[in-house]
């Protein structure tokens, strides 16, 4: 792999300069301003923490709501994962917990990313002989339908690069920390997307980049990263995070290479998260924070009606743990609330006298 082209297929245009200056302008204000006490901070890690591992374990195609995910949680220490969710939730979860709690000391390099990965799989017994390693197979992306490939989507690099690669854009990474003349957000990105390209492992890839964009995030300065799940948002756009991954990796490593359609998506994920960080330091209300997806199914519940999940997904074509998920963070804010138990659950707004 030609180093230039990690240079080289930067664009940045002015719709993505202004980004950038909108994003650390808010990270200013969140620095400046910060008055929450340190209870309220640790009660919101602890929460995004939940909402972060239920996101990112649903993207790669879990169940669990993060009601589950919570209950699961809170009961770990009395016995093991029962079965493949559980194994991903546990891991996510505490790796997450170490990155948010001890970021300072997790420098990125080769060892750190294998530890991290190793700590990510720790409790999945079908990954134990390649978790903290290099993937040894091909690993294409590809859509599966009934456990057959229908169609290939990418091919990462194959196994015999994935080190010389990983070690040239971790290079780049470190070169640039150290000039400082690309911007963190730039290089986080750059980075992000190559991880993904080279998908150096056999599973876990798509969890580790975004908690590797946490520790890179608050690494770089965005100290709000532990109170507002950025996992959440991604998976509020999910459509859109592959939309934009394709697009940029169909001219990877080809003269047309330009990873903009994937910083402009990221860009975007990032501003949302700064944006929802000064909202919850301003003490907003409770709507202002919801997600594109939580606001969609809040815009449903008009007057009287009363909702049951299912009609809910009849409605809106959202998948199931993601409408579970919303509700329980609507139930939360305190603007719907639930009737019933069981299969005979049904929401309704809260009337405010």
């Amino acid at each position: 792999m030609k180093k230039e082209r990690l240079y080289k297929r930067i664009k940045l245009s002015n719709k993505i300069l202004i980004k950038i200056a909108e994003i650390d302008e808010m990270k200013g204000k969140w620095i400046g301003s910060l008055t929450l006490n340190p209870r309220i901070l640790n009660q919101l890690k602890r929460s995004v923490i939940i909402t972060s591992t239920g996101s990112s374990t649903r993207i790669e195609g879990s169940k669990m709501t993060n009601r589950e995910v919570d209950r699961f949680l809170r009961g770990i220490n009395q016995g093991i994962p029962k079965n493949r969710d559980e194994e991903e939730v546990a891991g996510y979860a505490d790796l997450l917990g170490r990155i948010f709690d001890h970021y300072k000391s997790l420098k990125i390099s080769e060892n750190r990313i294998l530890q991290l990965h190793e700590i990510m799989l720790k409790f999945s017994k079908k990954d134990k002989q390649h978790r903290g390693k290099y993937k040894t197979e091909d690993n294409k992306v590809a859509i599966i339908e009934k456990g057959k490939i229908k169609k290939i989507l990418f091919n990462p690099t194959p196994p015999w690069l994935v080190k010389k690669e990983m070690d040239d854009i971790l290079e780049w990474v470190k070169k640039n920390q150290e000039k400082k003349d690309i911007h963190p957000l730039v290089v986080i990105a750059n980075f992000i997307f190559e991880f993904l390209a080279i998908h150096p492992f056999k599973d876990g890839n798509g969890r580790l980049s975004r908690a590797l964009t946490n520790l890179m995030m608050l690494q770089n300065g965005y100290i709000y990263i532990p109170y507002i799940s950025l996992e959440e948002i991604i998976e509020d756009k999910q459509s859109e995070y592959y939309l934009a991954l394709r697009k940029t990796q169909r001219n990877h490593k080809t003269i047309n290479e330009n990873i903009e359609p994937w910083l402009i998506f990221f860009l975007d994920c990032v501003f949302v998260q700064a944006q929802k960080a000064l909202d919850l330091l301003k003490g907003k209300d409770p709507e202002s924070l919801l997600s594109e997806t939580q606001k969609k199914i809040y815009d449903l519940f008009t007057n009287n009606i009363e909702l049951k999940v299912s009609e809910i997904k009849n409605k809106t074509k959202i998948p199931l743990p993601t409408i579970k998920a919303s509700m329980a963070r609507l139930v939360k804010y305190g603007l719907i609330e639930k009737i019933g138990q069981g299969p005979a659950t049904r929401y309704r707004l809260i009337k405010i006298n």
